[in-house]
């Protein structure tokens, strides 16, 4: 560890600055992951999240630290879990050991990120799924020596790398909204009726629940749903617990 932060040190903002030239270049974002020094001494396991232009939109600081990253390596837990704005939506970040936690996921479920950006040293299997469907959310995840790859919201893997590249691309179209089908068939029928092309019901089996996409320029996924009245699933669900909580719907204790 002692060795590693010297490295630390020595790098200062070189490899960032490098990521942020890469994208001005390219015109893209990127995520940039890494331990940062900061201005009072202090350590944070970051992920920083650069424009188009190489400007640093904003810093996520891992929440739920290995504890062994404090005690060797002197790196402080972060305590904040923000959603940065980029010109395609909004984006959080995970990094490696958060994918374990609730409380870090919770505060994503109610804040509604357009994507999730997760870096790490550990790959969370079903987990990963497990996020992006919980959070209704895309998902684009670097594993170090491991399948990376992008998750649709019902918790698919739309791409992955392989052992022969090991990087991956994909497009994806942010404008959507998951629904669960109870009480929505005929309405689903119906909004496929109606868009045709325009829209994309997709199933993706034994969930319940399915990605309405919109391939619409003027018209958004959400539109869509209020046009024919389409619960969402996070609606039906709250209905259901309100249900549930009504002394006649309820058995003796």
């Amino acid at each position: 560890m002692a060795d590693r932060q010297t490295y630390y040190e020595a790098r200062g903002t070189q490899v960032l600055d490098f990521m942020r030239q890469v994208a001005r270049d390219n015109g893209c974002h990127m995520a940039y992951s890494a331990a940062r020094h900061l201005p009072d001494g202090t350590w944070r396991n970051s992920t920083q999240i650069i424009g188009r232009n190489g400007d640093v939109l904003g810093i996520y600081d891992k929440n739920h630290v290995v504890i062994s990253e404090t005690t060797e390596g002197g790196i402080l837990a972060g305590s904040s879990a923000p959603l940065i704005a980029c010109d395609f939506g909004r984006v959080a970040c995970a990094i490696c050991f958060d994918l374990n936690f609730e409380p870090i996921r919770i505060k994503y479920v109610a804040a509604r990120p357009d994507l999730i950006v997760f870096s790490s040293m550990y790959h969370g299997g079903l987990m990963q799924g497990y996020w992006a469907y919980a959070c209704r959310a895309h998902m684009v995840t670097a594993v170090a020596g491991l399948p990376s790859g992008v998750l649709s919201p019902v918790g698919e893997t739309i791409a992955t790398s392989t052992n022969y590249y090991p990087y991956v691309t994909a497009s994806v179209n942010l404008d959507c909204e998951v629904v669960h089908l109870d009480g929505n068939w005929r309405k689903l029928d119906a909004l496929r009726a109606h868009y045709g092309p325009k829209v994309t019901v997709h199933d993706p089996g034994y969930l319940g629940a399915v990605l309405i996409t919109s391939e619409a320029e003027s018209v958004t996924a959400s539109q869509m749903a209020d046009e024919f009245e389409i619960e969402r699933l996070d609606d039906y669900f709250a209905r259901s617990l309100g249900h549930i909580a009504q002394p006649e719907n309820r058995a003796p204790a």
